[in-house]
């Protein structure tokens, strides 16, 4: 069984709805095993700035699935939430990226893990080390709470999702 934590957000309709059914559709998926799920955590977009806040869970899972397997999945996943890619980096339904695989390290022309900008988003390594205060950079070696984004703010606690036991 391999470990991988992703990130999930959303900043557009019901925030905290679509987060619950991204949540709920991983766990339909056969090879995924939902372990835990962050505190949700609300931060201002990145990128484009002239949208909604965004929240923000990150959630660890058991797989049997493949990198690619399981980057399919997140894809299907927002698709089927109403994601459009049409701004980079802006608003969405639904976003779910691979964040770690493992301690791997996976470099390919659909695939980077761990997730090429995650050591610079405090709303992604916050939720991150709540569930995993030791987590080290499998490329760097560094744990993930020494890096300097978890020093830069505006990242609020937003509550926790009530999805039922895990």
């Amino acid at each position: 069984m391999n470990t991988a934590f992703l990130s999930v957000g959303t900043n557009m309709g019901d925030r905290e709805a679509y987060l619950k059914l991204a949540i709920a559709s991983l766990r339909e998926m056969e090879g995924i095993q939902l372990v835990e799920t962050s505190s949700i955590y609300e931060t201002a977009p990145v990128g484009v700035t002239d949208q909604a806040d965004f929240l923000n869970i990150v959630v660890r899972l058991a797989t049997t699935l493949a990198p690619l397997e399981l980057l399919a999945v997140c894809q299907r996943i927002e698709q089927e939430l109403g994601r459009e890619r049409t701004i980079r980096w802006g608003p969405r339904t639904a976003d779910l990226d691979i964040l770690l695989y493992n301690d791997d390290a996976i470099e390919s022309e659909t695939l980077s893990v761990p997730h090429p900008r995650m050591r610079e988003r405090a709303f992604v390594l916050i939720p991150l080390t709540e569930l995993a205060p030791e987590c080290t950079d499998p490329v760097t070696g560094r744990q993930f709470r020494d890096e300097p984004a978890m020093q830069e703010g505006g990242v609020a606690l937003w509550g926790s999702l009530e999805v039922g036991r895990l």
